[in-house]
């Protein structure tokens, strides 16, 4: 086997004023761990201020507060301490003040703040009922540019709340839809419009920027985090996607420029019929650069990086053979080049992408995201780095090398006296013999003299990659510390490993990733560290129809994990996706129907013989929750040991720090009850 050891302890020695004594990564662990958000970064590089979310695990409560953090190391200082979270800094262009969201005191909806750096306090910008996302300051600092979801018939603000305020005091609830989408991930997506405003610093009331255009941002944006439009270097003009299509059934987001105060937007794309995206304006103003993906209805396509120079309108490929998606894109102050947090072969990895040339990755094993680059100190780069046993942790990258200096410790004594596990990569031979690359996640104190059970992991997408981050849903840290082995391979169709591989699954999303998790299961049981006999897998989303797959199939495990499943292809019609033409046509289509019945793992009943925990959320629209119920009845209709964890306040993921101690407890309890014992001492089935 050709093996890529990145064999990683993450904490160095801890200083003697911290206790010696560890204790296990566990779920309750994982919940005293300080998430830190997306930097920004002062236009000189002299700081960085994140939001750092702490968390209430008795109140179920998430608290967020923004740190100032100097670039050159010295010690970090709290810039909030309200009640009410903060989200969304971004720093001015003089460097003087930060705005944010927050929904303080009496607010009805999220609003932006402003808070002198110099001492003060914030002081509330906006007044909008509808709420508020995204800021970002125009170059003059005298304006701040934002996003937010109105109805288009109403002409103000007050307009606006007293129709939510009639809504929400109206004895029907009902709502009526004739265009898609009806629902986006948790929520319902009502007869707003997502658009974008202009409020200036010292208040008043908005300025629309492009109501008026007949278009309207992103529908599926929902929640508002990736960045959806850019203003120009001079102010006078923004970038944005907005669909072109006008059927109901198909989406074409296009980019548009629109001249502040004009309401007629230029479509810069209206050749290609697939997505464009991700517009970002050079800092000197030349180009306009994007993201294109060439297949119409594939989300996990590779999306090109294409330049267009707005003096003359031509435009351009970068690194047109490069076969990698261009994400997360920051300009360089040069305007010479960008960086990119890049997947790249299970791992997110930092990437500089010049105007002209081969894009050449900075970083190595850790995985990189959330770049910043300060606009007046160019060697200045700015990300948050993680691993499998490192949460995300600000770091000053050194944009030649790719050495990182830490800037944050808020978690570092908590690490310190945390009992981690080791972690490396390996390859395998899956389906067709094609190379499988594979995240292995060892307990602590592991001992190849011993053997352990493993806990198979199956990532969800299919067309995402596990890459080497600290996953709080499926944290393999807490499956080590169970005593588990954890395997997590990037199975055909991940992202990261070409755009071949990646669609090497479509249409029939079930034969190559099956075939590829067996393999994996047979390379761990002839790995002599690996109890043969203690075999459990599971998954969420797609990683949870992969599961209900290998139920329906023969496989080696003694219990499986099916999180969110998509369980039966033809009722998946009800999901938040499925208004839209599909590419490869419905189900009623006579070609695909057959791949509906191959793939769909209710057609596998029959063969239903594994324990199997079932754990759906009521507020998934991506997986609905007729899935779990579907897959739990029939189990039961079986015969076989099956269980039914529900959570009417979750969506396709479990958020709340209660509702995943719960879930944590749940499944730990159920490979403890059917695979983690050994095989005399359980009463567990065998598989398939």
């Amino acid at each position: 086997m050709n093996r890529l050891t990145c064999l990683v302890a993450l904490v160095a020695s801890a200083p003697s004023a911290w206790p010696q004594s560890k204790v296990p990564f566990s779920a309750e662990r994982s919940w005293e761990i300080q998430r830190i958000g997306a930097p920004t970064i002062a236009p000189d590089g002299s700081f960085v201020i994140s939001a750092v979310t702490r968390y209430d695990v008795p109140a179920d409560k998430a608290l967020a507060d923004l740190w100032l953090f100097p670039t050159d190391g010295s010690e970090p200082r709290r810039l909030t301490t309200h009640s009410a979270s903060e989200s969304s800094p971004v720093i001015s262009p003089d460097g003087a003040h930060v705005a944010f969201v927050a929904q303080r005191d009496d607010d009805k909806a999220a609003q932006i703040y402003v808070l002198p750096l110099a001492g003060g306090e914030a002081r509330r910008v906006t007044n909008v009922p509808t709420g508020v996302a995204q800021p970002k300051w125009f170059p003059d600092g005298t304006r701040i540019a934002f996003l937010s979801r109105v109805w288009p018939d109403l002409a103000t603000f007050e307009e606006q709340g007293k129709r939510l305020k009639e809504r929400e005091d109206a004895k029907s609830k009902a709502q009526i839809w004739d265009a898609a989408p009806v629902t986006a991930w948790d929520v319902f997506v009502d007869d707003r419009e997502l658009h974008l405003w202009s409020v200036a610093v010292a208040g008043g009331e908005p300025e629309a920027i492009t109501r008026g255009t007949g278009l309207q941002l992103s529908r599926r944006a929902v929640p508002l985090e990736g960045p959806l439009y850019d203003i120009a270097p001079d102010g006078r003009e923004v970038a944005f996607a907005a669909d072109t299509d006008p059927a109901v059934n198909t989406t074409n987001m296009d980019v548009h420029v629109l001249a502040i105060g004009s309401q007629s937007a230029r479509n810069l794309t209206p050749a290609n019929k697939a997505s464009d995206g991700s517009a970002t304006y050079s800092p000197d103003g030349q180009w306009l650069a994007y993201t294109r993906q060439s297949i119409v209805g594939f989300y996990g396509d590779t999306r090109k990086l294409v330049l267009v120079e707005r003096a003359s309108g031509t435009e351009r490929a970068v690194a047109a053979e490069w076969d990698r998606s261009a994400d997360n894109l920051v300009w360089a102050p040069d305007s010479k080049r960008l960086y990119g947090a890049i997947d790249d072969a299970g791992t997110v990895r930092a990437y500089e992408i010049p105007l002209e040339g081969k894009p050449r990755p900075i970083t190595r094993e850790s995985s990189f995201g959330g770049l910043a680059v300060a606009e007046r100190a160019p060697s200045v780069l700015v990300a948050l780095r993680q691993s499998f046993v490192e949460p995300p942790t600000l770091v000053k990258l050194d944009p030649t090398s790719g050495a990182a200096t830490k800037l944050s410790k808020v978690n570092d004594e908590l690490l310190a006296q945390t009992d981690l596990g080791t972690f490396e990569s390996v390859t395998y031979a899956g389906a067709n013999g094609a190379p499988i690359q594979m995240w292995v996640n060892y307990p602590p104190g592991f001992d190849k003299t011993k053997k352990y059970p493993l806990f198979l992991l199956i990532h969800g997408g299919p067309h995402n990659g596990i890459t080497n981050g600290m996953q709080f849903r499926w944290n393999a840290q807490v499956f080590g510390s169970w005593g588990c082995v954890t395997g997590w391979p990037n199975f055909h169709g991940s992202s990261g490993f070409g755009q071949a591989f990646t669609d090497s699954i479509n249409p029939q999303q079930d034969a190559l990733p099956y075939e590829d998790v067996i393999r994996a299961a047979q390379w761990f049981a002839e790995q002599p560290w690996i109890d043969s006999e203690r075999l459990a897998a599971g998954g969420g989303s797609y990683g949870g129809y992969l599961t209900s797959i290998l139920l329906g199939r023969p496989h080696p495990f003694r219990a499986l994990v099916a999180h969110a499943a998509v369980y039966n292809w033809f009722t998946q019609m009800g999901a938040d996706y499925s208004s839209e033409v599909r590419r490869f046509g419905p189900f009623w289509d006579p070609a695909q129907r057959k791949v509906f019945e191959q793939g769909s793992p209710h057609f596998g009943a029959a063969n239903f013989a594994t324990p199997t925990l079932v754990l759906h959320g009521q507020k998934d629209y991506r997986v609905p929750v007729n899935h779990g119920l579907e897959l739990y009845h029939a189990l039961l209709q079986k015969g076989v040991p099956t269980r039914f964890v529900y959570f009417p306040d979750e969506n396709h993921w479990i958020l709340k720090a209660q509702n995943s101690l719960v879930w944590y407890r749940e499944v730990k309890r159920w490979l403890d009850e059917h695979a983690l014992a050994p095989k005399d001492a359980s009463a567990g089935a065998a598989g398939g």
